[in-house]
């Protein structure tokens, strides 16, 4: 019980930095998201749940818009898709970039127009391909030799399919060691350094039903400097002034990916996006200037930027248990909804929501339901020391690579997406049900 010795600690304007805007602390311990108690949509749809602030997304993107006027902004699906993220895209004058069939034909029977969505992949299946063509995709970005001859072919000879080429400008950024995708000694792209990015592109010219409209790269994830942008533009110019000596090639596009990092916990450093505009405009006009180019339109591809700091997760705890020096609080959740800590060691800040406390906190590790030692949420992060069965954690930042990550390990089931605006939640993705499960394992 709370007394006139015993402060409840509220939420402070620093702790709340990763969060959405909208969030706020009606009552204390209490928080809300889009004027809805995190509390009240647990108990409404149940835990584990993704919760996006609508507002926030369609925030993000309009920011983007406005930072960069004259580009296209791609939104990269792969970070989180469901008909309503596509509905949000397309309102707030977004494109879409699609990774394969299955987010291409989500957005298509969504109503998004397909001319404005961009098909990625560096292992293209042939139903990514044939979807892609039957559904009029504005463009393919080839990833590997193989792909050109394969792709002309299906376009026939009286066909027409608009292309880029993903090149490797062998440069090194990213948060994570396998999120790093700008050098060559990884799986994408067609390397400048060695060639292959040259010889792919005569090819493709050779091939008269494949426009190539310009050159793509993607550095990596989480990149937090402007600095890796800036020497992708300068090698891609270089490599668009070698094409127009060679080819007579004008390329009207230039495509630098995205990427762009984000705070997870407050104190982290996060991209500065207008600083980014500002200086990649800059530098792509004083390279093309003196390569003697005319300006190519810019295209960036933001996705976890956009939807990751307007999604939280909740979690109930289970159980709280002390092992010699450590106290390991167990949430009805883990890895099978966010595999991102396993992967790539990310750390999230959680909150005690749905009471108050007036206990100090103490150090201790929020760890997943599943049989896995590495099934970690987040390690000594301090949170009040009463904290008990039945509370409820909420997990910031967790609104990209979280479902689209999401597994069926355990046959635990995803979780559902809720979307809060308004005072209002609704359900945008259901729970995946154990009959759902079942209906899947056909055979005995």
């Amino acid at each position: 019980m709370t007394t006139l010795h015993e402060p409840v600690v509220t939420a402070t304007p620093a702790e709340l930095s990763v969060w959405p805007a909208s969030t706020t602390e009606p009552r204390p311990g209490a928080l809300a998201v889009g004027g809805v108690p995190l509390a009240e949509v647990a108990d409404r749809f149940g835990t584990p749940v993704y919760v996006l602030d609508e507002n926030e997304v369609r925030e993000r993107c309009r920011t983007y818009r406005h930072a960069f006027p004259d580009a296209e902004v791609l939104y990269a699906a792969k970070a989180f898709l469901c008909r309503a993220m596509v509905h949000w895209a397309e309102e707030e004058g977004l494109g879409l970039d699609v990774c394969s069939a299955g987010e291409l034909e989500l957005a298509v029977t969504t109503g998004f127009p397909p001319e404005r969505i961009v098909l990625h992949g560096n292992a293209k299946s042939p139903r990514d391909l044939e979807t892609a063509l039957r559904l009029g995709v504005g463009r393919i970005v080839i990833d590997s030799p193989s792909e050109i001859a394969r792709l002309a072919a299906a376009v026939g000879p009286g066909g027409h399919q608009k292309v880029m080429v993903r090149v490797v400008p062998g440069i090194s950024a990213g948060g994570h060691e396998k999120i790093r995708t700008g050098t060559d000694d990884q799986k994408f792209g067609l390397s400048i350094a060695d060639g292959y990015a040259q010889h792919a592109i005569a090819r493709i010219l050779d091939q008269p039903q494949l426009e190539l409209t310009g050159l793509h790269c993607h550095l990596g994830s989480q990149i937090t400097s402007v600095k890796p942008y800036l020497a992708a533009v300068r090698r891609l110019v270089g490599l668009m002034a070698r094409l127009h000596e060679q080819h007579g090639l004008v390329l009207p596009e230039l495509d630098l990916g995205g990427g762009h990092g984000i705070a997870y916990r407050p104190g982290e450093q996060a991209l500065d996006l207008t600083a980014l505009a500002r200086r990649v405009r800059t530098e792509l006009s004083d390279a093309c200037a003196a390569a003697g180019l005319p300006v190519p339109r810019l295209v960036i591809e933001p996705g976890r930027a956009i939807v990751g700091p307007a999604g939280i997760a909740v979690y109930r705890v289970l159980a709280v248990k002390r092992t010699g020096a450590h106290t390991f609080v167990a949430v009805d959740g883990g890895m099978s909804d966010n595999p991102r800590p396993a992967l790539y060691g990310v750390r999230y800040a959680p909150r005690l929501t749905g009471r108050a406390s007036a206990a100090p906190t103490a150090p201790v590790t929020v760890v997943g339901r599943h049989c896995e030692a590495g099934d970690v949420l987040a390690a000594d992060v301090e949170l009040p020391a009463d904290l008990r069965p039945g509370d409820l954690l909420a997990v910031p930042v967790a609104g990209a690579y979280h479902l689209s990550m999401a597994s069926g390990y355990n046959l635990v089931g995803r979780p559902p997406v809720t979307a809060v605006r308004d005072g209002h939640a609704r359900l945008l993705v259901r729970r995946e049900s154990l009959d759902d499960i079942r209906r899947r394992d056909v055979g005995l």
